[in-house]
């Protein structure tokens, strides 16, 4: 009479087994993300940082020659703003690899935004990639801080690459004009993706990225993951495209009730 409970237990634990390798798995995937994201930055933070080395540098050498007050004032003030500037990209990548947890907290949707830009703007520039950001206003939302930055970092990224000539990029911030969700659009002007491919750009695996001469190309993973963390927010991740003209994503999630209280009051 025992059997049938035992063999219940053994199935339970068979299970919360398999869904602790899961959740071990998603974790990983979304460590892969991340690094493949920074990955294809990584030679533009590089070439930045030297930048920043040559810049400091210089201006060491040139505030040791020159005894004049004025002309070691400008010395001092470059060398500041190039410490400054690395310490913004440090900050950057620092708060990006480090997080890790599911704590959510609330935050304006414009910070998002600067936060990674800083990050991707030289990669952007090297890639002769043109960047406009339009704040149209600073909807607050309740976030995974690091997994929105992924999300924004893998779109920004799929742009760049679906502009191999180099073209525009908008990143806009606003309200929904119901004033019930933020809203995060990211478009460019690159090639396109083609109508009947649109409906499987999210399934997992899927991707219009043929491999390059290394054998090096998209894995299918990054639009998955970002719908996966939109929806786990409560909220919607909406594409549109045309070929030859470029391909927009907005991501749409719901306001913080405090800052929909303070709104209301």
């Amino acid at each position: 009479m025992d059997t049938p409970m035992r063999s219940h237990d053994e199935h339970t634990q068979q299970l919360e087994s398999l869904q602790q390798q899961i959740a071990v798995l998603q974790e990983q995937l979304m460590r892969a993300q991340k690094m493949s994201s920074v990955g294809e930055m990584a030679a533009s933070i590089t070439h930045e940082f030297n930048n920043i080395l040559t810049t400091t540098i210089n201006y060491a050498k040139m505030g040791l020659r020159h005894k004049d007050d004025a002309t070691r004032e400008k010395a001092f003030n470059r060398i500041l703003s190039a410490g400054q500037r690395a310490a913004r990209i440090t900050t950057g990548m620092l708060g990006y690899a480090r997080s890790k947890g599911v704590r959510k907290e609330e935050i304006d949707l414009a910070q998002i935004v600067s936060d990674v830009l800083i990050l991707c703007e030289k990669d952007l520039q090297m890639n002769r990639v043109k960047l406009q950001t339009d704040v149209l206003g600073h909807p607050v939302c309740e976030v995974n801080i690091s997994h929105l930055q992924q999300v924004l970092l893998n779109l920004i990224v799929n742009a760049r690459q679906a502009m191999d000539g180099g073209g525009m990029l908008y990143v806009t911030v606003r309200t929904s004009d119901d004033g019930s969700m933020g809203e995060l659009e990211v478009r460019d002007t690159g090639a396109g993706i083609p109508s009947e491919e649109l409906p499987n750009i999210f399934k997992p695996f899927f991707t219009t990225k043929e491999a390059d001469d290394n054998g090096q190309g998209g894995t299918g993973l990054g639009l998955a993951f970002c719908r996966e963390v939109i929806e786990a927010h409560k909220g919607k991740m909406r594409v549109a495209s045309t070929v030859g003209q470029g391909t927009s994503f907005t991501l749409m999630l719901p306001l913080a009730r405090a800052a929909e209280s303070r709104k209301s009051a």
